[in-house]
């Protein structure tokens, strides 16, 4: 079995509150049913890391509307917070993606949420969320 997320350990991990941002894939990742999952949920919740937030535009991006098919994404929504998408978030993320010229709208508010928190971002997309992150200030990317 792989082990849970790997964070960084040293001396200040312990005094620094760290909020954690799910993207949609991550999303969906997190809401499986089974043990590796389970692990890393706990470590997460270990380090002060869980419940997650999740964007409204992530939402958006991840549910169908169909119970079946959202079934994972809704097992994480309901043990997440959930942030709304207002009208300065949705600026700072629209400047996230005219200056690095890439990533999805939802990518961007996924980065412009997770700086708004200065906090820690589990993707399935770390390459498009690392040139938007480029551009904002304290957020940290973790591939799911």
């Amino acid at each position: 079995m792989p082990p849970p997320f790997r964070l960084r350990d040293g001396p200040d991990d312990e005094e620094m509150q760290v909020s954690l941002v799910l993207d949609s894939g991550a999303m969906t990742v997190l809401g499986r049913r089974d043990r590796q999952t389970a692990a890393r949920i706990a470590a997460l919740r270990q380090r002060g890391l869980w419940p997650p937030v999740v964007s409204t535009a992530v939402l958006v991006d991840s549910l169908t509307g169909n119970r079946v098919r959202d079934a994972l994404a809704n097992r994480t929504v309901g043990l997440s917070l959930i942030q709304a998408l207002d009208e300065p978030l949705a600026c700072r993320a629209a400047q996230f993606r005219g200056r690095a010229r890439a990533g999805s709208a939802v990518d961007a508010v996924v980065v412009a949420t997770a700086e708004l928190l200065e906090a820690l971002v589990i993707t399935v997309n770390p390459d498009d969320l690392a040139r938007l992150s480029r551009h904002a200030n304290g957020v940290s990317l973790l591939s799911a």
